[in-house]
C-alpha cells in the first residue's frame, strides 16, 4: 500500500506520516499547520543550516568510537561515567530523519486512535549503565556573539521547542519498547570568538579552525501532552475549517497587515 505522506488525503487508508517538526508546527500556530497539511499550501523555505548539520555527524563520530563499550570522555568529565554511546543495529535508520516512516526499523511509532506514524531523526541515545534505561541526547550548536558570552543553557523562548523534541523522542523511543528515562540530555558545542585573532591556518592557508566550548544539559522530559496533540491534529487534519492564526504567527501578522490596507 501507497505511503500517506504530504498533503493530508482523508480516504488514504495507510497511517499518515508525521514528522516531530510538523507537531511543533501545528503547536506554533495551528492555521498555518492546516494550510500547509491539510491544503497543500506551501510556505517560503528555510535555508539548510549546513554547518549545524556538520557538527552533529563530526559529532555522531565522536561517539560512534565508543558505541557500545564505553563512556566518551566527555561523559567522564562531566560526571557521566556511568553512561555509554547505546548500540542497536537500527540506529542508522533512526538518524534518519528524511525517511522516519519508511519501516519499523526507522524512528516512528504508529498511534492507532488516529492512525498516524509519527516519528523523526535520533541525534543519540546514551544507555545508563546502572539501571539499564536509555536516555535521548541531541546535538545542539550555536555561537554566543555577546562581548562577554555567557554559558549557554536551556532558558529562552525558542529553547522550548528544544524540550518539546525531546519530550516527543522519549515518547516514540517507550512506545517502541525501550525503558527510558526522564532525562535528557543537550550536548552543546559553542563556537568561541573571544580571544581568538583569527581562523585561518597559516601554515595552510587551505585550512581554517574554529574552536568550540562544549558542554552537556540535563533536562527533564514530560510525555503528558503528545497523545492530546496527536488527536488534535488529527481533528485539524479533517476540518474543513481554517483555525486562526497564533497571535505571534508572522504569517498571520502579514495578512492582517493586508487585510487593514
Amino acid at each position: 500500500m501507497a505511503r500517506h505522506r504530504g498533503t493530508y488525503k482523508p480516504g488514504h487508508e495507510s497511517p499518515y506520516e508525521l514528522s516531530r517538526s510538523r507537531v511543533e508546527a501545528f503547536i506554533r500556530c495551528p492555521a498555518c499547520f492546516w494550510l500547509d497539511r491539510a491544503k497543500g499550501v506551501k510556505f517560503p523555505g528555510m535555508p539548510a543550516f549546513l554547518l549545524n548539520s556538520n557538527t552533529d555527524k563530526l559529532l555522531k563520530r565522536d561517539f560512534d568510537k565508543y558505541r557500545g563499550n564505553e563512556p566518551h570522555p566527555i561523559m567522564i568529565a562531566n560526571g557521566l561515567g556511568h553512561l555509554i554511546p547505546f548500540h542497536h543495529p537500527d540506529m542508522a535508520c533512526w538518524e534518519n530523519s528524511l525517511s522516519f516512516g519508511k519501516d519499523d526499523h526507522h524512528f516512528n511509532t504508529l498511534h492507532e486512535e488516529t492512525n498516524i506514524l509519527f516519528g523523526g531523526g535520533l541525534d543519540d541515545v546514551w544507555q545508563n549503565t546502572k539501571t539499564d534505561e536509555l536516555h535521548i541526547v541531541d546535538y545542539k550548536s550555536t555561537s554566543n556573539q555577546r562581548a562577554e558570552p555567557e554559558p549557554v543553557s536551556l532558558d529562552g523562548k525558542w529553547k522550548i521547542a528544544y524540550k518539546r523534541q525531546m519530550d516527543m523522542y522519549q515518547w516514540v523511543m517507550r512506545r517502541k519498547g525501550f525503558e527510558v528515562s526522564d532525562i535528557g540530555y543537550f550536548l552543546y558545542v559553542d563556537g568561541l570568538h573571544v580571544g581568538y585573532d583569527g581562523m585561518i591556518n597559516v601554515e595552510d592557508t587551505a585550512k581554517a579552525i574554529m574552536h568550540f566550548d562544549t558542554s552537556i544539559l540535563k533536562y527533564e522530559g514530560s510525555d503528558y501532552w503528545i497523545e492530546k496533540a496527536l488527536i488534535d491534529i488529527k481533528k485539524l487534519l479533517t476540518s474543513n475549517e481554517q483555525p486562526a492564526h497564533n497571535d505571534e504567527c508572522e504569517y498571520g501578522k502579514f495578512i492582517n497587515q493586508l487585510d487593514n490596507i
